[in-house]
């Protein structure tokens, strides 16, 4: 990765982001969230509030390992679904009911984050984290779930997950977002609640690809 812009919409101006200050639950475990799509920042800064703030970085990844979980060459949203399932919280109730289900995608396709410094991936914020949940308890086929994957509905983010990556960023201004962006943000998650709501109800008498027929072939050794 050559040198690249990054975005970090928050509540609040972040000149230095410092390593272990982050959430150990996020989508990618604990690291520091930016975006190359400066209003995608400006959407997460003002998720709560209608003054939130874009940071902006200078991120200069050269000879840094990156897991790029974007490049569809080499992973599959199987992939994606198996970390956020390893870090997201999960309800007690949730790992019960889907042990074999959570164990399976553990199994095979599970990527360990701390043997890299930088993860693009898509982002499963908010209402966003229903579809692989969906997917998990059986509602949505693979093929379906491929289909958003394949199509960008998610967004990219960029986490800095190493000390050696957080070494990387350089601030360069933080402007403050336009009240019109907390507005567009709801929007947005008003537009993915309707989706889903469509594809539960479509998705219920599909043929295809679930999630126990991929146990149920693991368990036979197929």
């Amino acid at each position: 990765m050559d040198r690249i812009i990054l975005f970090h919409g928050s509540t609040k101006i972040v000149t230095s982001p410092y390593y272990g200050g982050g959430d150990s639950c996020s989508d990618y475990g604990n690291g520091f969230y930016c975006t190359r799509d400066l209003n995608a920042a400006k959407e997460w800064a003002n998720k709560k509030t209608s003054h939130g703030f874009a940071n902006k970085y200078s991120f200069d990844g050269r000879g840094l390992k990156i897991l790029d979980l974007t490049d569809k060459s080499k992973y599959s949203v199987l992939h994606w679904i198996s970390i956020l399932m390893h870090y997201r919280e999960l309800s007690p109730a949730f790992k019960e009911d889907y042990q074999r289900e959570l164990e399976y995608l553990d199994k095979h396709y599970y990527i360990n984050i701390s043997d890299y410094d930088v993860v693009i991936g898509f982002r499963a914020d908010d209402s966003y984290f229903t579809f692989p949940l969906m997917f998990v308890e059986g509602e949505i086929r693979l093929e379906r779930l491929e289909d958003i994957y394949h199509l960008g509905y998610l967004g990219e983010q960029v986490a800095i997950i190493s000390e050696k990556a957080y070494a990387r960023l350089s601030f360069i201004e933080a402007r403050e977002v336009e009240p019109i962006y907390k507005e567009k943000y709801a929007t947005r998650i008003a537009v993915a609640d309707s989706r889903f709501k469509e594809i539960a109800k479509s998705e219920k008498w599909l043929k295809g690809t679930r999630i126990k027929d991929l146990v149920s072939k693991d368990d036979k050794g197929q």
